[in-house]
């Protein structure tokens, strides 16, 4: 089945909607509390996902100036996401939730229209325009959860959550890339029980190396927002282990992730 940029933008349209309203009511004590990802407040959370809104439509519209840009990032020593949410700490919850409705306005209009095959420059690899657009859908559910803890909120898990599993299986060879790792030979089968109901599966199903459980559980897993001993998956086979002891779904270096029991600790 073709890919389809107008259902990719909608549920990016439905993911948006659903992190603003965790925003909307908050007051500037509320934008200045501390997630759960070190040195970073609620509004960190939000000029990250509104700058990188802003990147990503520069790369789709305006490939060249991209290319030049990130030629001067590398030059400089690399993107740093703590000095870029350093720039923007001026600002008030005001401010930066009117930059991210017009970011993520832009940013849905800008990707609509275009062929789902394009291939747009990224930090790293070229990908398709499908392929980012997915990537902004796991960046704001990632990010939404991580204000969605700071702020006490459990959010209801909906079948969106395949974009993020989709990625997470497939940054498998980055996460061990980014970790100076050999990728096994070995395959994975990951099979997963969506919010629905349904079962989505990846890998060959006579693979020895299995994930299985929850969608919710692996994502919050491949996105680092939960340490994978805090999930219900179950776990089969060395290679199966290893990839889920590095598993990112996010661009950049390793990032510390979360640690055992750590949210259960805070309830507690």
């Amino acid at each position: 089945m073709p890919v389809s940029m107008q259902a990719l933008t909608d549920d990016l349209a439905a993911e948006s909607a659903e992190l603003r309203a965790l925003l909307a009511p908050l007051d500037e004590a509320g934008w200045c509390r501390p997630t759960p990802a070190a040195g970073w407040s609620v509004l960190d959370q939000v000029t990250h996902l509104a700058h990188f809104d802003e990147i990503a439509v520069q790369s789709a519209v305006e490939p060249d100036a991209f290319r030049a840009e990130l030629a001067r990032i590398e030059e400089a020593g690399g993107i740093d996401p703590d000095t870029v949410a350093g720039r923007y700490r001026s600002m008030t919850g005001t401010e930066v939730l009117a930059w991210f409705d017009a970011a993520r306005a832009r940013l849905i209009q800008a990707f609509r229209g275009l062929d789902p095959a394009l291939r747009v420059p990224w930090f790293g690899p070229a990908m398709s325009a499908a392929s980012s657009l997915t990537a902004r859908i796991m960046e704001t559910w990632a990010h939404g959860q991580d204000i969605a803890d700071a702020v006490g909120v459990a959010r209801r898990p909906t079948d969106r959550l395949r974009h993020v599993a989709h990625i997470g299986v497939g940054a498998r060879a980055f996460s061990y890339a980014v970790n100076g790792r050999e990728v096994p030979t070995a395959p994975v089968r990951v099979e997963l029980i969506a919010p629905s109901g349904a079962v989505w599966t990846w890998g060959p199903e006579d693979a020895t190396d299995r994930v299985t459980g929850p969608a919710l559980d692996f994502c919050l897993a491949v996105t680092q927002r939960r340490h994978r001993d805090d999930t219900a998956l179950q776990i089969t086979g060395p290679v199966a282990r290893e990839w889920m002891a590095l598993a990112q779904a996010f661009a950049g270096p390793p990032g510390p992730g979360r640690r055992p029991g750590e949210f259960t600790e805070a309830r507690a």
